[in-house]
């Protein structure tokens, strides 16, 4: 985790090739049956290094599919604390794919994401990381015409 947390550093810095070639190690090493924590980790900010919209959606992907399997078998952490810490991961994730999908033009797929993220907000802390996390759902629920309800709010547009 430490070494995901320097190639993280890293891309922030601007190094975003560096941070992909580091993460890319890193995962080649746990692979893909690897710790799920690990997995889910590295897999999303893996997502966040890539160039191709299709290549960022498919690590977003194999990220939310390592944090199912870590809500569902994960034994390191107690039911109850596994549930809290684990489900905080789901607002971001389904965010995350929802701006995806956006950016390959998959609007309906987006929208579903965006519904997702929006439904487990309520997971997210009185802070900067969720205050943070619900303003990113609503500037994409702005740009796909989605409001609270799923329904349209207006014309999509784009951030440049």
């Amino acid at each position: 985790m430490a070494r995901a947390g320097q190639a993280v550093m890293l891309h922030r810095a601007g190094d975003r090739e560096e941070a992909r070639n580091r993460l890319l190690a890193l995962w080649s090493e746990i692979g893909e049956d690897g710790d799920p924590l690990h997995r889910v980790t590295i897999a999303h900010y893996m997502a966040d290094t890539q160039d191709d919209p299709a290549d960022e959606l498919a690590w977003d992907l194999r990220a939310l599919t390592a944090a199912d399997v870590l809500t569902t078998t994960d034994e390191r952490v107690e039911e109850h604390h596994r549930s809290l810490a684990v489900r905080a991961f789901y607002p971001s994730l389904h965010l995350n794919l929802a701006a995806d999908y956006e950016k390959l033009e998959r609007e309906e797929e987006a929208r579903a994401h965006l519904r997702k993220a929006r439904g487990t907000i309520g997971t997210l802390g009185d802070d900067p990381y969720g205050d943070g996390i619900r303003a990113a759902i609503e500037r994409l629920e702005g740009r796909l015409g989605a409001g609270e309800d799923g329904g349209p709010v207006g014309p999509p547009r784009r951030e440049s």
